[in-house]
């Protein structure tokens, strides 16, 4: 479902949606370094999206392509259906290596922002996609810390985006 989910979003975006930008006063990180951030994250909370609803135990794999990019393995349990959900993609960055600005695609030419606004690879990192309505709080392990929780959702709030409107993924089947 996650396949086909993501697929009917990405066909439904307008073309002009499809592009690469980062939204105004979002800053990417500028001292990224990808091998500490390959590797599982956890889902712990996100914005509504028709790709993702209905999904706990979201996470997100990333591991090294053959052809430099990074490959990207989101999967999430369909509680309704009780079976999992895959969706297999591909990034790359935008402008430099050291930069937290890539483009992520899980469906052919068409690709979205993938910004990484705060981080730490040991422990976790906050994402926004291409405009306010995609944002991500992901964790090395199915928990985060409250108060860097709070910390994260507070500079998220700072840059625009609806905190209020945050689903808090349900991690509690999840295992390190």
């Amino acid at each position: 479902m996650l396949k086909r989910l993501m697929i009917s979003l990405l066909c439904s975006i307008p073309l002009a949606a499809c592009t690469v930008h980062v939204p105004d006063g979002v800053t990417p990180i500028d001292d990224f370094a990808l091998q500490p951030y390959l590797g599982r994250w956890y889902e712990i909370a996100r914005l509504d999206h028709k790709f993702e609803r209905g999904l706990s135990r979201v996470t997100a794999e990333y591991s090294m392509r053959d052809d430099g990019g990074i490959k990207v393995l989101n999967r999430g349990y369909e509680d309704a259906a009780g079976t999992w959900d895959d969706a297999e993609g591909r990034a790359y960055f935008v402008e430099d290596a050291t930069t937290g600005y890539l483009k992520v695609s899980f469906f052919g030419p068409f690709y979205g922002a993938y910004i990484i606004v705060d981080h730490d690879p040991a422990a976790y990192s906050l994402v926004s996609g291409p405009d306010r309505s995609y944002l991500w709080l992901l964790s090395r392990t199915p928990t985060l810390p409250a108060a860097t929780q709070q910390r994260l959702l507070a500079k998220a709030r700072e840059l625009g985006f609806d905190t209020d409107a945050l689903i808090f993924v349900d991690q509690s089947a999840s295992t390190d």
